[in-house]
């Protein structure tokens, strides 16, 4: 007597965050979007060198040395070198012309136009699934590899994936 065999399925990397890991059907992360940023961000902060370890410890930084910190948003950038190396930069948004030099950090623009966007709620605990978000998002045919990701840290619950679409693909 031949025992039968079980069924063996096949996920997309959506069917599986929603089917088997239950994410996008509940209200912790959204369904893919598109976003449009009407002016460039300017932003300020540091390269993370030891990334993706030192993250936390970087915005901590940034949240200590400027006035009102948690109050502010916060941006993680990042791009993959030449040599498919992660870089990550942890920035805050420029309140005033120069305050990035009063704090010694670089200068970064987040480009205006039109992203893919997914919306992670309470992102602390959903820390683990940003990487899968946004490899999920880069499978999209629209999404420009050529530009940097963002994490934008609303608050303390609300994160924002942006993924810049090609500017061709861009929706009017």
């Amino acid at each position: 007597m031949s025992q039968p065999t079980p069924d063996i399925a096949v996920y997309t990397p959506r069917d599986f965050f929603e089917t088997v890991l239950g994410l996008y059907s509940h209200s912790k992360i959204e369904l893919m979007e598109t976003y449009d940023l009407k002016n460039d961000l300017k932003v300020f902060g540091k390269e993370v060198t030891t990334f993706p370890l030192g993250i936390s410890d970087a915005f901590s930084v940034l949240m200590k040395l400027i006035p009102n910190g948690p109050q502010r948003a916060y941006f993680g950038i990042s791009h993959m070198d030449n040599n498919g190396k992660i870089i990550y930069k942890a920035t805050v948004g420029e309140k005033y012309e120069g305050e990035a030099e009063k704090y010694d950090c670089d200068r970064y623009i987040v480009e205006k136009g039109e992203y893919l966007a997914v919306t992670i709620m309470d992102w602390r605990k959903n820390l683990e699934c940003i990487k899968d978000v946004f490899h999920d998002m880069m499978e999209d045919d629209r999404a420009d590899k050529t530009k940097p990701v963002v994490e934008w840290y609303k608050t303390d619950i609300e994160m924002l994936c942006l993924v810049r679409i090609k500017e061709h693909e861009t929706v009017h």
